[in-house]
């Protein structure tokens, strides 16, 4: 347990993949001496704390980098393990008390395991010496903020963002090109549009599949296939796309990054062209916690979100794996993230999704929304920070078709939670649930309708594909 962070350490400090030499390792031992008391240092290799508020986000079980998932309790505790603050909030919140909550947009990269394990000490004063030790005690010194902030990043910041990563805090705005697809086409046109998800099927047999598809295709302009949704495993989202796309219906391929390498990535993004694939959403997958048994790794992983992002618009605007190699097609992408809009105060939810929109996030889809109006505060942050009209936002909506479901999303299932005035609905509801689901559904949409900044809906059916129709038609949503 650390004397100055808020939250016990999660695992034991990383082990170097190959033997240093006596003088490092003595200078590991001396770091993780002193760090590991202070931080919970895992001696991961490239330290985060000068831009994480002096707490380290490795403590987080899934490895984030980059900002929270979308899995905070009510309790701001983590869903993994209860027991614990999600240390992500506590870095946010400690970050917003010492006003740097701008030193939270930079997008930081993933581990060198070449490094991890490895100290850091000697990098830092082997940096020193490089742009001069005298100088830099000076700047430091100096009561000149800006100098000050200039000799800092000239040692800190050449270390935290190797030259495979050049990670910033700046937006990048997408490649002139003409929309890769039928949803960036008609998002980009002003029309408020309609998105679903079908669920993957348990088994190979893909008729259900294609009966569910073919169920939605006249309402909806694209359909997202989730990615073992709940750590679950079911039929691959890219799988389900390539129906998709066979019955010319515009497909949303899904990433968790939970069970994603950056190896995996870059293959899968230079070949889901060649399968009619051009929209990609990145998320970071449900832990295995809540998964079935036996449970699998809930180790850290490869990459984040952020992460992916960051990588997949290289790729495509500037035609470069993470390594460097130039490629010669680039691949289309219409790059997607995901948005808990209550699991964070609006304004740290803000610069939690302006980082996505920074790193690459051209269209966001929502968690799940049963309130319209706790809108209000997160879209006025997105405004401040003037992203609101560079990527496209679609509302999550799921039509209720049971109060048993109802508890489910509000007890069981991260980031979600129902109003109690939800609840008492459905409950009173009794037989009448899937209608009273879709009333709420209906009243959701006409309040969403109307916000400043939202482009569309995705309405997330849970296996009741079939009201979908009742949803768009309803709704005056049909696109005639």
């Amino acid at each position: 347990m650390s004397s100055i962070k808020p939250s016990r350490r999660w695992q034991p400090a990383f082990y170097p993949f190959k033997k240093e030499k006596f003088g490092r390792r003595l200078l590991a031992k001396t770091e993780l001496f002193i760090k590991g008391p202070l931080f919970g240092c895992r001696m991961c290799g490239n330290c985060l704390l000068q831009e994480t508020a002096f707490i380290c986000p490795m403590e987080c079980p899934k490895g984030m980098r980059n900002g929270p998932c979308g899995g905070i309790t009510p309790s701001k505790n983590c869903y993994i393990d209860e027991t614990r603050k999600c240390i992500w909030y506590c870095i946010y919140e400690r970050s917003k008390k010492t006003g740097r909550e701008e030193k939270l947009l930079e997008i930081l990269p993933p581990l060198d395991w070449e490094k991890v394990g490895t100290e850091t000490w000697g990098e830092v004063l082997g940096q020193m010496r490089k742009i001069g030790t005298a100088k830099f005690i000076r700047d430091i010194l100096s009561r000149d903020k800006e100098k000050k902030s200039k000799a800092w990043d000239s040692v800190f910041l050449t270390i935290r963002q190797p030259e495979w990563w050049h990670g910033d805090s700046e937006y990048h705005a997408p490649a002139d090109h003409e929309p890769v697809s039928e949803f960036e086409k008609r998002l980009g046109s002003g029309e408020f549009v309609v998105a679903t998800e079908v669920t993957p099927p348990l088994s190979a047999n893909s008729d259900n599949l294609r009966k569910n598809i073919e169920l939605v295709k006249p309402y909806v302009t694209a359909i997202n296939f989730t990615d073992s949704s709940s750590a679950r495993p079911r039929m691959s989202s890219i799988a389900c796309c390539k129906v998709a796309n066979d019955l010319n219906v515009e497909p949303v391929l899904q990433i968790a990054a939970r069970d994603t390498t950056r190896t995996g990535l870059q293959a899968l993004a230079v070949g889901i062209n060649v399968s009619g694939i051009f929209n990609v959403l990145c998320i970071s997958g449900d832990s295995a916690r809540i998964g079935p048994e036996p449970t699998g790794s809930m180790n850290i992983l490869d990459i984040d979100s952020v992460q992916m992002l960051w990588i997949l618009r290289r790729m495509r605007d500037e035609g470069v794996y993470l390594d460097g190699r130039k490629m010669k097609n680039p691949p289309g992408m219409f790059l997607g993230a995901s948005s808990s809009t209550f699991i964070l105060d609006p304004v740290l939810q803000a610069i939690r999704d302006h980082k996505k929109v920074n790193a690459g996030a051209q269209f966001f889809q929502t968690n799940v929304v049963f309130d319209a109006d706790l809108l209000d505060p997160w879209l006025e942050q997105l405004d401040k920070r003037n992203i609101i009209d560079k990527v496209y936002i679609l509302i999550g909506i799921t039509p209720l078709k049971s109060f048993k479901v109802a508890e489910y999303l509000h007890t069981k299932v991260p980031g979600v939670t129902l109003p109690d005035k939800i609840l008492s609905r459905m409950e009173k509801a009794g037989e009448g649930a899937p209608e009273e689901g879709t009333q709420i559904a209906l009243e959701l949409i006409e309040s969403i309708k109307k916000k400043k900044g939202v482009n569309g809906i995705h309405i997330m059916s849970l296996g009741w594909e079939s009201i979908v129709r009742r949803i768009v038609t309803d709704s005056g949503l049909l696109r005639r």
